[in-house]
């Protein structure tokens, strides 16, 4: 899968210490302009479905799970590999300085009308929401958020835009 990217947060200096590894599987799905997002209220940004993939998943199989878990979405096919992020972020793990995250994108179709999402009670508590919106509207919002630079800032949101802007350069028609 080609590199999209290689992020190192600002906060790290070296790339040393106990480093906790992080696979996770993020699904791409498009509607015309518009692009099947989350939305979280504690951050105030749009995020890709998908997540953490467990170590007995392959990375197709957590994708699968995860989409399900968090949009509801239903008869999820990946039609492609689009890329991935390799990051270094800083960790909120009591054992460990840093965390290795790969995040691997993928485009997908899923059945039109989505079921019930299962949220976790974290993201329940953060004010996850399953979003359609129009890719360039989410682009310009995360964008606001990062120059504004507001406390409520999540980690997440300078990879989420990165691709968001990559996805609306390559595959938007």
């Amino acid at each position: 899968m080609r590199l999209l990217k290689k992020m190192i947060h600002n906060d790290i200096k070296k790339i040393e210490g106990k480093i906790y590894e992080r696979i996770a599987a993020r699904a791409i799905i498009l509607k015309g302009s518009k692009i099947l997002l989350l939305y979280t209220k504690r951050y105030n940004d749009y995020s890709f479905p998908g997540g953490g993939v467990d170590p007995e998943e392959d990375l197709i199989t957590g994708l699968k799970r995860e989409l399900s878990e968090e949009t509801g979405a239903t008869n999820v096919e990946v039609l492609e590999e689009y890329g991935l992020i390799d990051e270094y972020r800083p960790s909120y793990y009591d054992d460990s300085d840093l965390i290795h995250m790969t995040s691997y994108f993928y485009v997908c179709k899923i059945d039109e009308k989505l079921g019930e999402s299962n949220l976790e009670d974290y993201e329940i508590a953060n004010g996850m929401s399953t979003i359609w919106i129009d890719i360039n509207e989410a682009i310009r919002h995360n964008k606001e958020v990062i120059a504004n630079k507001e406390e409520s800032m999540g980690l997440s949101i300078e990879r989420e835009t990165f691709v968001l802007e990559m996805i609306a350069k390559e595959l938007l028609k």
